[in-house]
């Protein structure tokens, strides 16, 4: 499968990065077993917050290509280009699209339509709430677990065909998540501030550099990256080496990475 970065910045808008959002595309063809039976895998975009639909629109498979969201949590740099996005597949001539997410998904989506009456029937919405678990969506086996942040949040582990891509969603770094994501080919994770920023709800460099230490993890992005992470890279990645030994890197916008063992 092929994740492509839509949006790597944080709540505070910056003018260089869009707010979260995630494109799961399968390789061409792509057709494997689930635990419901074989299915073909589709594009499945996770989080759209402000400017994934623009991000979304610049891909081959643009908005009119996605039939399922996937929601981490409903904070609004996550979600604020869920309404937009309805609109421009209704008028795309798109008819239908399901929005999974953790509880409260159903009432944020009648929140969203609300405001617009003329939007309620435009376009046949099906609403699925998750909890932690493993589940089907999209051909992707997925496991979903709780995080540690200020609102619900649920991080994700997608499988197909033996390689395995795992977003941590927003989240402090900890024991149980870092298990979470072990045996991961590529593992997207939260790392929103450099060490001298005393913060909760999201980890430090050093943090993750902790928890990661002793797990097999092909390759580690890094996303979520609040302005005050500017000119700090370097210094960030120093930070989680200290502790951890594997590929780091910096996650940017628009970046397409093939989710592929380096075996």
């Amino acid at each position: 499968m092929y994740v492509t970065f839509l949006g790597t910045g944080s709540a505070l808008p910056t003018g260089e990065r869009f707010q979260t959002g995630l494109l799961l595309e399968p390789d061409a063809t792509s057709e494997h077993t689930t635990s419901t039976g074989s299915e073909r895998s589709e594009p499945l975009l996770v989080d759209c917050g402000s400017g994934v639909l623009h991000a979304l629109s610049r891909t081959d498979v643009g908005y009119e290509g996605i039939s399922t969201v996937l929601l981490t949590h409903h904070h609004l740099d996550h979600v604020s280009d869920l309404f937009p996005l309805i609109k421009a597949r209704w008028l795309a001539g798109e008819e239908d699209l399901e929005i999974v997410g953790p509880p409260g998904t159903d009432d944020l989506v009648d929140g969203l339509l609300s405001v617009h009456e003329y939007m309620q029937d435009a376009v046949d919405l099906t609403v699925r709430v998750i909890e932690p678990g493993s589940f089907s969506l999209c051909g992707y086996d997925v496991r979903a677990m709780k995080t540690r942040h200020s609102m619900y949040c649920l991080a994700y582990r997608f499988e197909e065909n033996g390689n395995v891509f795992t977003f941590s969603g927003d989240s402090e770094a900890f024991d149980d998540l870092a298990a979470f994501a072990d045996g991961s080919t590529l593992l997207a994770h939260d790392c929103s501030f450099p060490d001298e920023i005393d913060v909760s709800n999201h980890p430090t460099p050093s943090q993750l550099g902790e928890t990661l230490d002793g797990q097999d993890i092909d390759r580690v992005f890094l996303t979520h990256l609040y302005p005050h992470t500017d000119d700090r890279h370097e210094a960030m990645l120093d930070s989680i080496g200290k502790h951890y030994e594997g590929e780091v890197q910096f996650a940017r916008d628009g970046l397409r990475v093939a989710v592929r063992s380096h075996d």
